[in-house]
């Protein structure tokens, strides 16, 4: 078993060796993560591919079974490592420091990857961030491959329909000053962002370019926590220094999390049904999306007596409600575990309603009424 470190950070130079080499020997696993970017190489290399995170680059190659998707909640990662997807080899980027070599952009799952494996293959990037509180890699099973001198990938955010717009103002008014925030990737997270006027703390999964927005408009408290920074060379310079990227068995440990005080979770979803299940993963056939994080944030909000998990979603999606009879997938997130429901169209408070309540409170926030599964091509 191979696991190859993802993120933007991800190495890029060794995949063309590393395919010769499985071919080579043979019956070479390959495991990977959250990835922006698919290498040209022959996948028939490996023995099997798989990926601990759906969509994305990803996304056609699942599609064609060329890439099996594991269902998988980042914060029972570890556990996994310690048994059955213990990797014997991890190869990562990593950045020089004055404590040996140490990731740059993103800790995640590799913090436990790099314990359980036997070899750690390291592609010297000096162009990374220092911007991890992860331990320097492990001398002993540590074998630089050589150095590949590259920025981390910029992606840049998307822009702000009206209608999410409007769902961040919604949320912000829900946040109070002083809360600890965790949001989700994309447009809705970064509504919600832009709409904050308290300041508050952020403890998630992936740190953006509008956290440093955040915090040039000064409300940002103490520095982040996150298991990713994703963003452009904005948020690469102003991480640089800041030890806030961290492992998942910190950044996505649901009881600390619940033990935070004021802690709001803000995720979104493809679908929810009327009872506010909530699928993040499957629409169409099409695999958008993975479980993640989500499941870990939702719960550690949603135990938080202070604070409060919130789901917050356009009403429709490219002309469907996204409220529908059945979900597409299998429920990622149940409903014992959405506090609060956000759209275009206003908030729903579901905490102590039975399933009939829920249902009632959830209908006036989809106009479009309860749709059927989507199609393929949705």
């Amino acid at each position: 078993m191979v696991a190859v470190g993802d993120g933007v950070g991800a190495p890029r130079g060794m995949w063309e060796a590393l395919a010769e080499a499985s071919d080579s020997v043979g019956g070479v696993r390959l495991l990977l993560g959250w990835s922006f970017e698919v290498p040209k190489i022959d996948w028939s290399a490996f023995a099997s591919v798989s990926t601990l995170m759906g969509g994305h680059a990803l996304r056609p190659l699942i599609a064609d079974r060329t890439v099996h998707y594991l269902p998988v909640r980042y914060g029972s990662v570890p556990a996994l490592f310690a048994g059955p997807l213990r990797p014997d080899v991890v190869i990562v980027a990593a950045r020089p420091s004055s404590r040996g070599l140490v990731l740059g952009t993103e800790v995640s799952w590799l913090e436990p990857a790099i314990r359980s494996a036997r070899q750690v293959l390291v592609e010297v990037n000096p162009e990374l961030p220092d911007a991890t509180r992860a331990p320097a890699l492990p001398e002993d099973r540590t074998t630089v491959l050589g150095e590949f001198a590259e920025p981390p990938l910029s992606i840049p955010g998307g822009r702000l329909s009206p209608a999410v717009t409007r769902i961040g103002e919604l949320v912000a008014g829900l946040i109070p000053s002083g809360a600890t925030i965790q949001f989700a990737p994309g447009t809705v997270g970064a509504a919600v962002l832009a709409a904050l006027d308290e300041p508050v703390a952020i403890d998630t999964g992936m740190i953006t370019d509008d956290v440093v927005a955040l915090d040039r408009r000064g409300l940002l408290r103490g520095t982040p926590l996150a298991a990713y920074a994703v963003g452009t060379k904005t948020l690469y310079e102003w991480a640089d220094g800041r030890p806030m990227i961290a492992g998942v068995e910190t950044t996505h440990d649901v009881s600390r999390l619940a033990g935070l005080e004021r802690f709001f979770s803000v995720n979104t979803a493809l679908q929810i049904d009327p009872v506010g299940q909530v699928n993040v993963e499957t629409v169409g056939g099409d695999q958008i999306g993975g479980i993640g994080g989500h499941a870990d944030y939702a719960l550690g909000a949603a135990r938080c007596a202070t604070g409060a998990s919130i789901i917050a979603l356009p009403s429709t999606r490219r002309g469907c409600s996204t409220l529908v009879a059945r979900l597409d997938a299998p429920t990622t997130t149940p409903r014992s575990d959405v506090d609060i429901v956000v759209t275009e169209c206003g908030y729903a408070d579901l905490r102590g309603l039975d399933d009939k309540g829920r249902t009632a409170a959830l209908l006036p926030l989809f106009p479009a009424g309860i749709g059927g599964p989507a199609s393929p091509s949705a």
